[in-house]
């Protein structure tokens, strides 16, 4: 083949690949110049992929607003659904609360959640359906607890919950209590999944301070790891480390900075999650059991004073790579796949809020790989309401958690087909 003739075949396959019906292919979505400038991905695709449009057409329903710091939510088998609202201390306090909602309607809080350290980024946060729900009405939250002298944790309960006109939590058991305590207000972490065996993925964070970061990579804690645990908190045979000396147990994976978001994979049963990096290195990744995702030794992104986190590398030798990132980044809430049959264009897609870009981020996979991303809400950004959680619902329609930028405010939105 000629040259000539090889350039004229290379100019009609990208014509075919860029006029793929539902699809429009452009440019990357981020225009601005990444925080790290020296930095390179390790591979192509790992970071800026083309905008890569669904052309999907909705109405975007407020569910009810009002809401005060919302953090987590999850669906009861009837349609219901538990939401917690984090809560602050200080001024301006906020208490901690766990409510149904119904018909935009909410229940009064439901009483016997234990004490709850609700400084900073902490207060009352994920919450899980036991997946025998419904027959044993057990549900799971994360929150972070208070310890002596100003110490707290990231801690997992379990419970009971009596439905009703006053709805509580009985036989409350606090299953895991992330270890050691830090003296901080931030980086807990606290994403709640299920696996397809019944055992429970906890994702945690290193509490951004440089004591509890320096741990991250260390196995005699669990400050910067993703946990493993049975329902009942006791460890999985299976675990990596079970059997280790000075190793926890319940680790799963480790070298992370603070994952506020994870899912399983529809189809492999993975665990996906997303963390935020500092300034750029947000990252999703398939954490594997027993790998080493190296923080604070490798990552994309610096300090927020512009100085390279630690040795400035974004590679090294047994530590793992993250399958995607953003640099600047968009600061990820909770993260799903769509597997719904309400908008079949976003099927297999994944969806994740983001708090600091305030947009809903929808990336297109092929496999493991993300090969399009596209932001959707962006008429959201005016008012600067962050996105915090989103999840399918049992109507197929997309449910979005927000909140303001400034101050506890927060609504739950549904999105639904055009009409």
């Amino acid at each position: 083949m000629t040259h000539r003739a090889f350039v004229a075949a290379l100019v009609v396959l990208l014509i075919a690949i860029a006029a793929q019906p539902g699809r429009t292919q452009q440019a990357g979505v981020e225009t601005r110049p990444p925080n790290a400038a020296g930095q390179k991905p390790a591979f192509p695709g790992q970071t800026r992929v083309p905008e890569q449009k669904a052309n999907v057409a909705f109405d975007v329903v407020t569910v009810v607003d009002g809401l005060q710091t919302p953090w987590g939510m999850t669906f009861l088998p009837d349609g219901r659904m538990l939401v917690t609202e984090k809560g602050s201390a200080g001024r301006g306090t906020v208490d901690p609360t766990m409510r149904i909602l119904a018909d935009g309607k909410f229940s009064p809080p439901i009483a016997g959640l234990p004490p709850i350290d609700a400084r900073g980024q902490g207060g009352l946060l994920d919450v899980a359906l036991d997946p025998q729900y419904a027959t044993n009405r057990v549900i799971y939250w994360s929150y972070s607890e208070p310890q002596a002298e100003n110490m707290n944790n990231t801690a997992v309960a379990r419970a009971t919950l009596v439905d009703g006109p006053a709805p509580r939590v009985e036989n409350v058991q606090v299953i895991f209590h992330q270890t050691p305590s830090m003296a901080s207000t931030m980086h807990y972490g606290s994403r709640l999944v299920f696996g397809r065996d019944g055992t429970l993925f906890i994702t945690l964070g290193e509490r951004s301070i440089v004591a509890g970061r320096m741990q991250a990579q260390r196995l005699d804690g669990t400050l910067g790891k993703v946990v493993r645990v049975n329902r009942d908190g006791t460890i999985p045979k299976d675990n990596p480390f079970v059997g280790k000396d000075g190793v926890r147990p319940e680790i799963w994976s480790y070298g992370h900075r603070n994952i506020q978001g994870a899912a399983l994979h529809p189809t492999t049963g993975e665990l996906w999650t997303v963390e935020h990096g500092a300034m750029g290195g947000d990252e999703i990744n398939i954490p594997q059991k027993g790998k080493d995702y190296g923080w604070p030794t490798i990552t994309y992104g610096i300090n927020y004073d512009g100085n390279p986190i630690g040795a400035g590398i974004t590679q090294q030798a047994g530590m793992e790579q993250p399958v995607y990132y953003w640099d600047p980044v968009i600061a990820p809430g909770n993260m799903t796949f769509y597997t719904a049959s309400l908008f079949p264009a976003w099927r297999g897609s994944l969806f994740i809020g983001g708090l600091a870009s305030t947009h809903l981020v929808r990336l297109t996979l092929d496999g493991n790989k993300v090969v399009g991303e596209e932001r959707l809400l962006t008429d959201l950004q005016p008012a600067r309401e962050r996105i915090r959680d989103v999840r399918v619902g049992p109507d197929g329609a997309l449910d979005v958690l927000t909140v303001a930028a400034k101050g506890p405010a927060g609504r739950l939105l549904k999105l639904t087909p055009k009409k």
